[in-house]
């Protein structure tokens, strides 16, 4: 097992079963001691879904208009790495795996980034441009070191995982 627990940080826009779906693929790797808590970042102010957070023992934070969401979930993260996911993405099989190779030799200046099925054309060429810049903007399927997020760090090195995320169909 390894020793570098990471945060779960979930951005909430669809609603609650869209969260609650997120939550639950989660729970094997709280299990396995990978996950050590999760941060839901939501700007809507719906009663269920902080129902679910709190259901999950997730911690729940406000997002207004214009504020970076994963920034302000990774100012309430404990773990040194934020798992970056929408509300409603499942992780594909051996995810668990998958991360903690990448955590085992990461270091803050990488960026380890999911694949996302399916993948727009748009979403290959950002890949690409932001691998060849090193300017990465963090975004649901990243893995994401916290100190990138608070004191905004400079060039990052984008490390693609064999750890594929999907959206549940119909959220």
């Amino acid at each position: 097992m390894l020793h570098r627990m990471i945060t779960g940080l979930i951005l909430a826009e669809r609603g609650v079963e869209a969260l609650a779906v997120t939550l639950s693929a989660l729970v094997p790797a709280v299990a396995d001691g990978l996950i050590g808590d999760a941060v839901v970042v939501s700007g809507r102010t719906e009663a269920g879904i902080a129902a679910v957070a709190e259901a999950m023992g997730a911690e729940l934070v406000g997002a207004r208009s214009g504020e970076d969401p994963w920034t302000l979930g990774a100012r309430k993260a404990r773990g040194q790495w934020c798992l970056c996911l929408d509300d409603g993405d499942v992780l594909g099989e051996g995810w668990v795996r998958g991360i903690e190779g990448f955590l085992r030799f990461a270091e803050p200046a990488a960026v380890g980034r999911l694949t996302r099925r399916p993948l727009p054309v748009a979403g290959i060429l950002r890949n690409r441009m932001e691998s060849a810049t090193g300017r990465i903007a963090p975004r649901a399927g990243d893995i994401v070191h916290k100190e990138r997020f608070v004191h905004r760090a400079g060039k990052a090195r984008l490390v693609t995982l064999p750890v594929t995320v999907f959206r549940q169909p119909g959220l």
